[in-house]
């Protein structure tokens, strides 16, 4: 459906729940695209094609809310959807903090942020990258004996967002996907790992076979792990895993966490909660960035900002309800954060602070979720390698990586400057001093 029909239909469904009484109302259409492929044991084992699309209305009557979805987006489907929306905000308690972002915070500018770049690709030409991925993994080392599958994906998203302030905002994106999971085994023991590249245009993605190679790899790289003795060491969390403590923080200063008081970092604005080093900013207009965007979920204008500047935590992520609950502005953060960059400290990368550690523990994989938002306790399973005198000594696998998120920020040594980019946070690898490894 073309962004025109969209436009036509959100009128129309503006229209009526205006006429119907309702003061304020928002519409959303999305509909997406896609496909992927799935190679195992040499041949394909799933081809699947999908399409959805989906229409949801939001109306405001004297401070309440309601909203209705539907699938059908025929006139009368649409209707119906804005009279049961308008139903459910009769039912709904009254809150003063509802109602649409205000009128002047609209995004009146249009940004072209290079998200939308469809890949030519015939379904035969991705199950030939899916097999030659998944033997590029079976061939990277003979102790691997077999894989999960490697996996060809192409997606296409388009949306359109229009509000009675009079915004419209529309937005077209793609992402591609090539992944692999690799089975290795060595007397009697098996390990399974993985690699995968994503991207908004199919040229920025990393080679099939290097993909199929580095999943092969990994895997046989932890065959033999131990365990270690509890003991507390300094540790590296390497790039795939790092970006997971950005995600805390940025949990904890959600103003959803803050209005409920379910966080380690309530009242910490202007406050000091990391190293004097530690800068965060917040990218939105990223160019083929993944979550890019030039307006928030309620149309509000996104801002390029630092979160965090020189340890010091400059904002929160708010979007106009839990502003309005916390006394505050939108900070533009409807439906999240907008790419986040973990500045690097230096020009550091895995391998040399791999070589620079005396002793130590290097993380390559987190397990189980045992993080507190309420007093930041943090309990993860985790493997990787035990470092000694700058060299991977042997893997590691069942060990507990703990401690409070409070002390772990200020116990960060260093931010290296190789981020995987395979998501919306750039985080490189994080060196973090005297971390508590829970063992044997």
């Amino acid at each position: 459906m073309h962004s025109n029909d969209h436009h036509k239909k959100a009128e129309l469904a503006l229209k009526h729940a205006i006429d119907m009484g309702a003061e304020q109302a928002s519409v959303r259409f999305a509909n997406g695209e896609g496909f992927s492929v799935t190679a195992q044991n040499g041949a394909i084992e799933t081809v699947e094609d999908y399409k959805d699309q989906n229409f949801t209305v939001t109306v405001f009557l004297q401070k309440s809310v309601g909203s209705a979805s539907s699938n059908n987006l025929n006139d009368l489907a649409i209707k119906t959807a804005v009279d049961k929306a308008f139903s459910l905000s009769s039912l709904t308690a009254t809150d003063d903090c509802n109602g649409l972002a205000d009128k002047e915070r609209m995004a009146n500018k249009a940004i072209d942020l290079d998200l939308y770049h469809p890949w030519d690709l015939d379904i035969d030409t991705a199950k030939q990258i899916a097999i030659e991925c998944e033997a590029a993994a079976l061939e990277s080392d003979n102790r691997v004996v077999n894989s999960e599958g490697a996996t060809v994906g192409s997606y296409v998203t388009k949306s359109l967002f229009v509000n009675s302030h009079g915004f419209a905002g529309y937005s077209e994106a793609t992402g591609h996907t090539i992944s692999c999971t690799a089975i290795a085994q060595n007397n009697g023991a098996m390990e399974m790992d993985y690699d995968y590249t994503s991207a908004r245009h199919y040229e920025d993605l990393i080679g099939h076979k290097i993909i199929g190679n580095q999943a092969g790899l990994r895997a046989s790289q932890n065959l033999g792990s131990r365990k270690i003795k509890t003991q507390k060491a300094s540790v590296i969390f390497s790039p795939r895993v790092s970006s997971s403590l950005v995600s805390h923080i940025m949990n904890a200063i959600s103003g959803s966490s803050l209005y409920r008081k379910s966080s380690f970092l309530l009242n910490a604005k202007d406050k000091q909660i990391c190293p004097d080093f530690i800068t965060i900013k917040e990218e939105p207009h990223l160019k083929r960035g993944f979550s890019s965007s030039y307006f928030d979920a309620e149309g509000v204008q996104t801002e390029p900002r630092k979160i965090i500047e020189d340890g010091v935590l400059k904002g929160y992520l708010l979007s106009s309800y839990s502003a309005r609950r916390l006394g505050m502005e939108t900070t533009g953060n409807a439906g999240g954060h907008h790419n986040l960059i973990l500045e690097p400290t230096d020009d550091q990368d895995m391998e040399s602070m791999i070589k620079n550690m005396k002793s130590g523990f290097l993380i390559t994989g987190l397990i189980g979720y045992g993080v507190n938002m309420v007093n930041g306790d943090y309990s993860r399973g985790a493997n990787g390698f035990w470092i000694e005198n700058g060299k991977i000594a042997f893997p590691v696998s069942e060990v507990t990586v703990a401690g409070n998120l409070k002390d772990m920020l200020m116990q960060i040594i260093t931010v290296g400057n190789d981020p995987e980019k395979n998501g919306s946070i750039y985080s490189g690898s994080i060196l973090m001093d005297n971390l508590m490894i829970a063992g044997e």
